[in-house]
C-alpha cells in the first residue's frame, strides 16, 4: 500500500517554524516541504534534500513587486501540484499557501489549516481567505474557536 501523499506548506519566518514542528509526521507520507527561498532556510536542502522546494520571497511592503512575484508563485505553485498531486495540502499560512490550496481544492486535495499561534483574538487575513474552502481548520487557542465556529481546537503546535 502506498503512503498518502501529503504538501507541507508556508511562508518563511514564524510560519515556517509552527510548520516545522511537524516534522516527526514527514515520514509516515511521500511527502513535500514548500517555503519561500531566503538566506536564513537554504539550510533545509541539507535537512531534507528534494523533498524541499522554494517559491519565491515577497513581503508587502512593495505593492508591485509584490503582486508580481504573487502571479510569479502562483504560476510555481501550479507547477508543483501537477508534479506532486498531493491528497493532503497542510499549511499554516500565510500568502504562499493561499494559491496553493485553492490550486488544491479545486483538483480534490483536501485542505489543513492550521491558524497561527501568534494570534489569539483576531483572524488572519489568509485563515478569513481559507476558512470556506479548508477540510480542516484548526486553531491553537480555545478563543478562536468563537471567531472560527467549524474549527476544532488543536492546542499548541509548540
Amino acid at each position: 500500500m502506498s503512503k498518502k501523499k501529503v504538501m507541507f506548506i508556508a511562508s518563511t519566518g514564524g510560519h515556517l517554524t509552527e510548520l516545522l514542528q511537524l516534522k516527526k509526521m514527514f515520514s509516515k507520507y511521500d511527502y513535500c516541504l514548500i517555503t519561500e527561498k531566503t538566506k536564513s532556510n537554504l539550510y533545509l536542502k541539507k535537512i531534507y534534500g528534494d523533498k524541499v522546494h522554494f517559491l519565491i520571497y515577497g513581503t508587502k511592503h512593495h505593492l508591485f513587486t509584490y503582486i508580481f512575484k504573487l502571479l510569479f508563485n502562483c504560476f510555481i505553485s501550479l507547477f508543483y501540484y501537477l508534479k506532486y498531486r498531493p491528497n493532503y495540502i497542510i499549511t499554516t499560512g500565510v500568502h504562499t499557501s493561499a494559491p496553493m490550496c485553492c490550486l488544491g481544492k479545486i483538483f480534490g486535495s483536501k485542505i489543513i489549516y492550521i491558524e497561527t499561534f501568534a494570534n489569539m483574538i483576531t483572524k488572519t487575513s489568509t485563515g478569513k481567505m481559507l476558512y470556506p474552502i479548508c477540510d480542516k481548520f484548526i486553531v491553537q487557542w480555545e478563543s478562536m474557536l468563537k471567531l472560527y465556529p467549524k474549527a476544532e481546537f488543536g492546542g499548541w503546535i509548540f
